[in-house]
């Protein structure tokens, strides 16, 4: 029904997905993954955390309450 439409393989494409699909097992620990997991893992969620907290603290003082509890 729908013969005669081959299609052209991307090499770039296929490699890349090839690599993706065996992450797991190419990967390796280094300097700059730590750093990353250690930047975008642990630091940015902690000083996200950090700053909703004041924020909520701040209202609390406008606002004349005791400070909430978080955590």
């Amino acid at each position: 029904m729908g013969g005669g439409m081959e299609t052209h393989k991307n090499k770039w494409i296929e490699d890349w997905s090839s690599a993706r699909e065996n992450l797991e097992h190419n990967f390796r620990w280094t300097r700059r993954n730590l750093a990353l997991v250690g930047l975008f893992g642990i630091a940015l969620p902690v000083f996200v955390y950090k700053g909703i907290v004041k924020e909520f603290h701040m209202q609390d003082e406008d606002a004349g309450r005791p400070h909430r509890k978080f955590l």
